[in-house]
């Protein structure tokens, strides 16, 4: 029986490879920062800009807003489980958009200090794409998060909501692993 680790690396690299394959190799390549406006991501940790910490307690603190992550670019821990950037900041980067905000940092109403107009991040650290019924039913837990797809979904449909003036142009979503 193969591992979950080896599959979940194996999927991993077949993304990466499939990226790699997209990208022209052209370095004069424009992305379309003129037809891309904003940003809107869903996903687990492979996106995850900071929801997961503003989700939690202070004393729970999950290890993406812990040293080393983010000592590589941010130069401190930003709640990516990641020491540099995720795909999302290289995506946002080559279409000359700013790093996608956590949707959590605008919490309470405080969307417009943010900059929300250029995108927002759904994706929370441990998200599954199946609703927690289905793992309860099987005795599966998760320890990181009780987070689904269709929380952030929820999310969305709040903030587009909130900001019904906003126009989206652009949907950028992640297969859940």
């Amino acid at each position: 029986m193969v591992s979950r680790k080896y599959q979940t690396t194996k999927v991993t690299t077949v993304y990466a490879i499939v990226f790699i394959l997209l990208v022209p190799s052209s370095s004069s390549f424009n992305w379309g920062s003129e037809c891309y406006k904003s940003i809107i991501s869903f996903g687990d940790s492979l996106q995850d800009t900071g929801n997961l910490p503003l989700l939690r307690s202070p004393n729970n603190t999950p290890a993406s807003a812990l040293p080393p992550f983010g000592k590589t670019f941010f130069h401190h821990p930003n709640g990516r489980y990641s020491d540099g950037r995720l795909v999302i900041d290289f995506i946002a980067d080559s279409l000359e958009l700013p790093f996608v905000e956590p949707y959590l940092s605008g919490r309470n109403g405080n969307f417009s200090s943010r900059v929300f107009e250029k995108g927002v991040n759904f994706a929370v650290a441990g998200a599954t794409a199946l609703d927690m019924d289905f793992f309860n039913k099987r005795g599966i837990n998760n320890p990181m998060t009780n987070m689904t797809l269709g929380d952030e979904l929820v999310w969305f449909k709040q903030f587009f909501t909130t900001l019904s003036g906003m126009i989206v142009v652009s949907i950028n979503h992640q297969k859940i692993t």
